[in-house]
């Protein structure tokens, strides 16, 4: 269960989750449109994701050994609890598993485009583990944007169905660009804080990764201008909170206030306060606290889908 991180993949079912029942189905509700999505299609959905995610883990285990022997060596499963080449088969069953569930999803709604995704996402995670993440910068570019796919792909899925459903009269309505700026908006917040969460993991493992010649940010420009960076980071990330809280909610409702002190409660204060935790941060221990603030961070911001019905 360590190896596949079964903590992540249950945040990845309920992101799903919350992103069809809490986001997307509200706002084709507000449309008259109803739920879409069959629950056994949602399954098959959440199956796909949670299954190339826990492919993906194994094999990044695979290729990290070395790594994680000086970096973590306590919490090194492969080659102790499970020989490389169990966790290689491992890795491909869990893949394979999930490929065939987004194809079949691809297959029940027509759609091409969701089955390329299905295709690519197990091979972008394979390319990350044995080398991507050793790449200055394209690592944390590829988890970051594989991280907002997930809110995208429930759009992606219900505009499939609508068109498959409505197309004669879907271009004339705005629902399809409704579904795309909501869930493209936590498709954002996701990219932005992922990316953050994945710089913040680079600094804590700095020491494994000097000794293993991983061009990573804080090893290529240094522990200082890489807290630099992440600072322009979590400002620019704040600035597009507060650019989309203003248009968003315009006016001074009571779902406006309830969701204004969630926004500042919920996620501004913990990104500041995550800033403090970087700049005092002295050894790896301290970073692992910052970038799990993050993560927690992460999580407030995804529960904010609870407010989206009041939205509608």
């Amino acid at each position: 269960m360590r190896l596949v991180r079964w903590s992540n993949l249950l945040f990845l079912a309920a992101l799903v989750w919350l992103m069809e029942k809490w986001v997307a189905t509200p706002i084709l509700d507000a449309a008259a449109f109803g739920e879409q999505l069959p629950w056994y299609q949602l399954l098959l959905v959440i199956l796909a994701t949670v299954l190339i995610a826990a492919g993906g883990y194994v094999i990044n285990d695979y290729f990290d050994v070395k790594i994680d022997r000086i970096n973590r060596p306590d919490e090194v499963v492969v080659t102790r609890s499970v020989s490389k080449p169990d966790a290689m088969r491992l890795s491909l069953w869990l893949s394979g598993a999930g490929l065939v569930c987004g194809l079949v999803e691809a297959w029940l709604l027509r759609s091409m485009t969701i089955g390329i995704i299905f295709i690519i996402v197990p091979g972008l995670l394979w390319f990350y583990s044995s080398s991507y993440k050793r790449l200055f910068m394209i690592g944390n570019l590829t988890i970051a944007l594989l991280s907002a796919l997930t809110p995208l792909l429930v759009a992606l899925v219900n505009v499939a169905l609508l068109q498959l459903r409505y197309a004669a009269i879907l271009p004339y309505t705005s629902l399809t660009h409704d579904l795309y700026a909501w869930l493209g908006g936590f498709a954002l917040f996701a990219f932005l804080l992922t990316w953050i969460r994945e710089i913040i993991k680079d600094i804590q493992d700095q020491m494994g990764d000097r000794e293993l010649e991983c061009h990573s940010l804080p090893v290529v420009w240094g522990e200082l201008w890489t807290k630099i960076f992440v600072t322009v980071l979590m400002i620019f990330t704040l600035a597009v909170i507060g650019h989309l809280w203003y248009h968003v909610l315009p006016f001074p409702t009571t779902w406006s206030t309830l969701s204004t002190r969630y926004i500042v409660f919920g996620i501004v204060i913990p990104m500041l306060c995550s800033l403090a935790l970087l700049w005092s941060a002295k050894i790896p221990s301290d970073y692992k606290t910052c970038q799990q603030l993050v993560k927690f961070t992460m999580l407030l911001g995804v529960l904010f889908s609870f407010c989206i019905v009041r939205a509608l």
